[in-house]
């Protein structure tokens, strides 16, 4: 292997190294044959040149022109890059420090928004306290006032008494209430009157406790809401509570924009002051009826006989109307009813030409390919079919209607019954109160000074007023 380098590095010396290097080798081949043709390969290997790429000069020149070049180029990109970074960096830097103050200032700006209307609603809910304090005590003194009125007369009571039977309609403030003691009749307005304000009230009430409990719940979710914007603005970078949040960008459902955060306060507020100017006037109502029917009593009473003679008139045309309206309604019920029966033979005839056209129509259906035709009888089946459910839908509609109609008179003439009922109890009631009308007379005041005394209530205890 030592003799192989050795020949190998003989053949960079010429042919007279490589030719008595060979002479060494030839005992190895053991004939001369095999030697010269080894010894021939060698010697084109060894006389053989590599063929060498050759540059011109202006090439190498402008090799390193271009490495030059390229060098420079790249140093100035990366100084621009760096110049680039560190202006990045700096606005970048600016950019969150004036964003952090943008944000600090906007909840500051919104902590005192939230503190402006956290003062209004806690000015409203205590105006609402007041009023609703206000509005249950007269609510209460009108309870008291309605309790006192009870001013019962013997000349009266057995009448008043009498006519306190009728029902329903026929309870109306008529001319024969004004003319059976004008104290009584009055003294029943007081107390319906009375107790339409204290139902009023009660309402009225109801509302402002409703108005109330919106503005509570808008005060302690502005409350809550405050807390949590002071919170976050007092939060800094060095806060131990800060980190990051999954999906910090979403939006919360049910967000609500700014303008309709500030319309539902605003809409809380002006409905309070609205229910709050309603009490208000309801107060003043309240105070004007109190003193206002202490003032209603009348004396004197003319024509009660022609009055009471009059009324029992009209209950009598009355009662004649109804029994003709009873019985125009009777008969038209039995007609409509008779109509109603035949509607129901109507369509439970288009039942079974409703199912020929329906099966006539499904079975062609399982028409083999192109036999599936959509011909003349399959339009006409269609047609048929459209029709007969068109037809069953107008009867159905119309008995529909009759049906409502039907219910429509049963409930009148329902109605009718009770009121012919409530007008023949009313006529014997003013019947009975012509038989006790004398007993009036020894009680009437007889001259202008007693009626005066009587309107003004000079005669009578004046009741407390609310201021």
């Amino acid at each position: 292997m030592q003799e192989g380098h050795s020949l190998a590095k003989a053949c960079y010396f010429g042919p007279i190294v490589i030719e008595f290097a060979f002479r060494g080798w030839l005992p190895v081949f053991g004939s001369n044959d095999k030697f010269n043709s080894w010894r021939q390969t060698i010697h084109k290997m060894a006389t053989y040149v590599k063929p060498a790429t050759r540059y011109a000069t202006s090439d190498w020149f402008t090799s390193n022109y271009t490495i030059s070049t390229n060098a420079e180029r790249q140093r100035n990109s990366s100084h621009d890059i760096r110049q680039e970074g560190r202006f990045l960096r700096n606005e970048t830097d600016n950019k969150t420090k004036w964003d952090q103050l943008d944000s600090n200032t906007r909840l500051a700006d919104r902590i005192d928004h939230i503190r402006k209307w956290k003062d209004i609603l806690e000015k409203t809910l205590a105006d609402l306290d007041k009023e609703i304090g206000d509005l249950s005590e007269a609510k209460e003194q009108t309870e008291l006032a309605l309790e006192a009125k009870n001013l019962p007369t013997e000349v009266n009571i057995e009448n008043l008494v009498t006519r306190e039977g009728r029902k329903d309609i026929d309870v109306v403030e008529d001319e024969v209430e004004d003319q059976l003691h004008k104290e009584k009749e009055v003294i029943e307005g007081i107390k319906k009157q009375l107790q339409t304000k204290i139902d009023e009230s009660f309402e009225q009430l109801c509302v402002l406790q409703e108005a109330r409990q919106q503005i509570l719940a808008d005060l302690q979710d502005k409350n809550i809401a405050h807390e949590i914007d002071v919170d976050q603005y007092n939060l800094t970078e060095e806060s131990p509570t800060i980190s990051f949040k999954p999906d910090p960008l979403r939006v919360p459902k049910g967000s609500t924009t700014p303008q309709q955060w500030e319309d539902f306060s605003r809409y809380n507020k002006e409905r309070a002051d609205a229910e709050m100017a309603n009490s208000k006037r309801l107060r003043e109502a309240i105070h004007h009826t109190l003193q206002q029917t202490e003032n209603d009593l009348e004396a004197q009473h003319t024509a009660t006989d022609y009055a009471t003679r009059k009324r029992i008139h009209e209950f009598e045309r009355a009662i004649d109307e109804l029994n003709w309206q009873k019985q125009q309604t009777e008969e038209e019920i039995a007609e409509l009813e008779e109509d109603i029966r035949r509607l129901n033979d109507a369509i439970r005839a288009k039942i079974n030409p409703l199912k020929l056209a329906q099966t006539r129509l499904e079975n062609r259906t399982y028409r083999p390919n192109v036999e599936l035709c959509r011909d003349n009888p399959q339009y006409g089946l269609t047609d048929e079919v459209k029709q007969l459910e068109a037809s069953k839908r107008a009867l159905e509609e119309k008995l529909k209607q009759s049906q409502h109609a039907l219910d429509g008179l049963e409930q009148n003439l329902h109605r009718i019954n009770e009121d012919l009922q409530t007008k023949m109890n009313s006529l014997r009631l003013d019947q009975q109160c012509m038989a006790v009308r004398e007993k009036l007379s020894p009680n009437r005041p007889q001259t202008s000074m007693e009626r005066n005394k009587l309107l003004t209530g000079i005669s009578r205890e004046r009741s407390k007023i609310l201021a």
